[in-house]
């Protein structure tokens, strides 16, 4: 089985890279090879698991006879310019996410048209499909029959990709899975260009010795999902075999990913918790109306059956989230802890 991950060298694609080449199956089956696209340079490509690698480095459009040499049966697709960055720059938002997700189902539909495997396309969607709109207004709890209104180039780029799919799939040119992503937190590393990056940063960088600031109103709540259960989704969902009852990939619809509810401030409260207040008190409150109204404008309640039907479940709370990061980053730890 040929498994290819297209933003290889991200935070998500690096632990999902990480996850498949331990247990080094997909689905029961043996990985034969792990193809690792991406723009940016994959550091550490370790070669001391036991699925092959292949490293594709490049933008992905001028590789794609590359990454289709060999029939692909399974393909991870969490390539994207992000939020801030697609509404600062329209044209690198159409071009990174409408235009590369095309020309991949493009390619996907030419290996079935001729005879190879139908490729199974696993497409990494978001949150940021849903937003607040008075003539539209969400429900309490949104779930994956809400009608989505995005309110950002972002989210609107990533709904086309949804329905191209969607549209791919009903046709059979692939096999088409798409789960929406909350807010991923925390994240370790530099900062990102996501309007969201700051819910990793104003734990991230205290704890790092380092100022943080907070854009948003504390009370702002967000919906947020810790890197270990992101990654058990997505895998889950790519996994899971279609047809209905529980643990069964029932229908078209897209998988909302369980979500946990929390306000920056809970988020703050959590930091001061564990860590002190000489590490709580390096983040600044400094409002910035253009990140709020991204922010504030995604649902931060959802329904979760859809994703429990896969027996998936949010995590239990930001202490949780907070302790999985200090277990899986010590070194980004430079703060004593109380």
């Amino acid at each position: 089985m040929r498994i290819v991950v297209t933003g290889a060298s991200g935070f998500l694609g690096r632990l999902l890279v990480g996850a498949l080449a331990r247990t080094g199956t997909f689905g029961g089956e043996p990985i034969s090879r792990l193809v690792l696209v991406d723009r940016v340079a994959r550091p550490g490509t370790a070669q001391d698991d036991e699925v092959p690698v292949q490293v594709v480095h490049g933008e992905l459009p001028e590789h794609l006879d590359a990454v289709f040499a060999e029939p692909v049966d399974v393909l991870f697709h969490l390539a994207a310019a992000v939020s801030a960055e697609c509404e600062a720059d329209f044209d690198l938002g159409m071009r990174a996410n409408v235009d590369v997700t095309r020309a991949l189902l493009e390619a996907a539909r030419a290996q079935s048209g001729s005879g190879g495997p139908v490729t199974r396309m696993l497409f990494a969607s978001s949150v940021a499909v849903y937003g607040f709109h008075p003539a539209l207004p969400l429900p309490p709890a949104v779930s994956e029959t809400t009608v989505p209104v995005p309110r950002s180039s972002y989210g609107t780029q990533k709904l086309m990709c949804e329905q191209l799919i969607a549209d791919c799939t009903r046709r059979g040119f692939v096999d088409g899975r798409v789960v929406r992503l909350m807010t991923v937190a925390v994240r370790p590393g530099r900062p990102n260009a996501a309007a969201s990056g700051f819910l990793s940063g104003i734990v991230r960088e205290p704890l790092a010795g380092l100022p943080a600031v907070c854009p948003v109103d504390p009370a702002l709540e967000v919906a947020l999902s810790s890197p270990r259960r992101t990654i058990e989704g997505i895998l889950r969902v790519a996994e899971a075999e279609r047809g209905t009852g529980p643990g069964y990939l029932e229908g078209p619809l897209p998988v909302n990913l369980p979500a946990l509810t929390v306000s920056a401030a809970d988020i703050l409260a959590t930091l001061r918790q564990v860590a002190g207040d000489p590490v709580a008190d390096r983040v600044t409150l400094a409002p910035d109306p253009a990140v709020e109204a991204i922010v504030g404008s995604w649902p931060a309640v959802f329904d979760h059956r859809r994703a429990a039907a896969l027996g998936l479940g949010p995590d239990p709370s930001f202490l949780s989230v907070l302790r999985d990061y200090l277990a899986d980053h010590p070194d980004a730890v430079t703060a004593p802890l109380e």
